[in-house]
């Protein structure tokens, strides 16, 4: 197939990791016999990620040769930009008997088989470095530190092969692999495409943003994170219905998509808002929305943080254009939805809320001001929130 004039995926070459059914019924023969590696539910996402090609040019969990420099400098050993390392972490005991140069079998929690790793290197690697230089913190209470001190202390690097891509459980009309929404783009005749990424229910503030972008560009590319979040964040299918519910009421569905991204999320706030630019590059994006405090969490990156770090690399370097919004907030002077930068209104005169905040008034009962939330998502929030 070939890609889209204006889309080339990071590194060139959209990859894909997914076995054929002869590689498929040959490793399914083995099965008995690989030693195996059971994988938590982020290393799940990362291995269906690098598989699909949305972690090109990944083929597999990196080697130390490319996980030193992405935790230190944001670029691979040969030099190409990547924000976030993608390993897969075990403890010294299960990496001991495993053999570099062979097969592993790779178990989802559930012990089912899922992939092979073909194992090319096993190091160690500092903790609180990655920690340090990922996400700008060493604090255990950070969501995205904490699994990182939690994971074992030697990697497993190597090529990977899913065994079968199988339908999401519970999206499977939106699991729209990079493949497909490439094709889905030019089939539409679309040549810049805005990505936006979420793990909560769009409100007023999403909205403006994306539509704001939709002017100048040709399609919306509605990428909702559906991989493993917080426990106290909004659960994907409740997000998905108020996307859905969106969409049909306020928005051009000749000029939307609505697709699933499998990732996990990292809440590691400025190199996250990059690693989720190249993800959509890799879809097909041309542009991708940054706003306020992208994939933050808590009080540990600054309100611009996730803006400003685009700057630190050259003009057309990434491959893909950031579109960067302040935060936005109904206005009530003006009676419309606005930011800092086209409201002539004080602090005062503005109403906006954080996700959190919003999470806190659901929990007790209480509907978002309209300002805030379309009436039809709210009634959806308060609906899922009672039935929880």
């Amino acid at each position: 197939m070939s890609q889209h004039a204006n889309i080339a995926p990071h590194g060139g070459e959209l990859i894909n990791r997914i076995a054929s059914a002869s590689q498929k019924a040959e490793l399914l023969s083995l099965a008995e016999s690989l030693p195996r590696v059971t994988l938590d539910e982020r290393a799940c996402s990362d291995l269906v990620m690098i598989a699909i090609g949305a972690f090109s040019p990944l083929t597999g969990f990196m080697t130390q040769s490319d996980y030193q420099p992405v935790t230190d400098t944001m670029r691979m050993a040969n030099g190409l930009p990547w924000s976030i390392p993608i390993t897969l972490s075990v403890t010294s005991a299960v990496a001991e008997p495993l053999t570099v140069g062979s097969l592993v079998r790779l178990d989802d929690p559930t012990g089912r088989f899922i992939g092979v790793l073909e194992l090319s290197e096993k190091y160690s690697y500092d903790k609180k470095h990655e920690a340090a230089k990922v996400y700008l913190t060493e604090d255990a209470k950070h969501p995205g530190v904490k699994v990182v001190y939690d994971q074992g202390e030697v990697n497993l690097a190597g090529p990977i092969w899913l065994l079968e891509r199988e339908a999401h459980p519970l999206f499977p009309t939106y699991q729209l692999d990079p493949v497909v929404s490439q094709k889905m783009f030019q089939d539409k005749g679309w040549k810049t495409i805005v990505g936006f990424q979420t793990r909560n229910p769009i409100h007023r503030a999403h909205e403006y943003i994306q539509k704001c972008a939709m002017e100048t560009v040709d399609g919306l590319f509605l990428h909702p994170l559906v991989g493993a979040t917080k426990e106290d964040d909004i659960p994907a299918d409740v997000r998905m219905r108020c996307y859905e519910i969106i969409l049909e009421h306020y928005y051009p569905l000749d000029r939307v998509i609505l697709g699933i991204n499998p990732a996990a999320m990292r809440y590691a706030g400025p190199r996250e808002a990059i690693f989720h630019a190249l993800i959509r590059k890799n879809y097909g994006c041309t542009h991708f929305i940054v706003g306020r405090d992208h994939a933050g969490v808590g009080d540990y990156y600054g309100t611009y943080d996730a803006q400003y770090i685009f700057d630190e690399f050259a003009e057309g370097e990434l491959g893909i254009v950031p579109m960067k919004f302040e935060h936005a907030f109904y206005c009530t002077v003006t009676k419309s939805m606005a930011t800092t930068k086209t409201s002539p209104s004080t602090p005062e005169q503005r109403v906006h809320l954080s996700g959190t905040k919003v999470r806190d008034l659901l929990r007790q009962g209480e509907l978002p001001p309209p300002e805030f939330s379309r009436p039809e998502v709210a009634a959806e929030l308060i609906s899922a929130m009672k039935n929880s």
